[in-house]
């Protein structure tokens, strides 16, 4: 069940973004414990990330002053997210799970309104300002905390950073936030290994089944769009969301 869920996860995330709306729930529905699940779950798609940056590596190079100044705050915010997490009562954390998934869902449903919005923006602060630049690096930090703890929708606050700065071209925003997601989830994968919240046969399952389903979704998203997709794992987090009000 994890491995397919991973599967789709990994599809998802190179299609349209929102895969750990699939996998999470998944760890969660065969009784792992959400803290451990959700865990498990930002080490095992990290590596799906990895592959997607190296997909845009020669857009990256042309944008290295923000690549290097973005990671400070992303490695930082994706540090403190976790330790949150690891201090957060498992109790509290499944209280808080519902409305995680349905906030990211939502996110999720506003992505192509957020997407247009960045344009305007963009063409706004096509020359930011050094006070704009550090709201940015600001947001930046909040969203990593946000994503070291949960992760869910941390791709379409990314790019709605991306495009505050004045970014435009989708290919290096793309990358860039497949870098900061290797930061964010990969120093958030490594202090969970250390604090033992990971479960490791469960988690390299799940990591070669998103890689997996990262290259079968990189070669179908041509067929059923990203539009759909993005429909589809709005249903199914809605749905999810939903039942795990009922489950708790």
């Amino acid at each position: 069940m994890i491995a397919l869920a991973a599967l789709a996860a990994g599809a998802i995330n190179s299609i349209a973004g929102g895969g750990t709306l699939i996998s999470f729930p998944a760890l969660v529905w065969i009784g792992v414990n959400p803290v451990m699940a959700n865990a498990t779950n930002s080490f095992a798609l990290w590596p799906g990330s990895f592959a997607a940056m190296v997909g845009f590596r020669r857009e990256l190079a042309k944008i290295r002053r923000w690549l290097l100044l973005l990671t400070i705050p992303a490695l930082a915010g994706g540090g403190a997210g976790a330790m949150l997490l690891m201090h957060t009562s498992t109790k509290t954390f499944t209280r808080l799970v519902p409305f995680l998934i349905l906030g990211a869902t939502l996110l999720l449903a506003a992505q192509e309104v957020i997407t247009r919005r960045l344009g305007v923006v963009a063409r706004a602060h096509e020359n930011p300002s050094a006070g704009w630049i550090v709201f940015v690096f600001l947001f930046q930090f909040l969203v990593g905390i946000y994503g070291g703890y949960f992760g869910g929708g941390i791709g379409i606050l990314m790019l709605a950073a991306l495009g505050l700065i004045g970014l435009t071209d989708m290919h290096e925003m793309n990358g860039l936030k497949n870098l900061l997601a290797i930061c964010i989830n990969g120093i958030a994968a490594l202090y969970f290994a250390f604090g033992g919240a990971v479960l490791w046969r469960d988690g390299a399952i799940m990591a070669a089944a998103a890689i997996v389903g990262g290259y079968l979704g990189a070669r179908i998203a041509h067929r059923l769009g990203r539009t759909f997709v993005r429909r589809a794992v709005v249903v199914i987090g809605l749905a999810m969301g939903i039942a795990m009000f009922f489950k708790r």
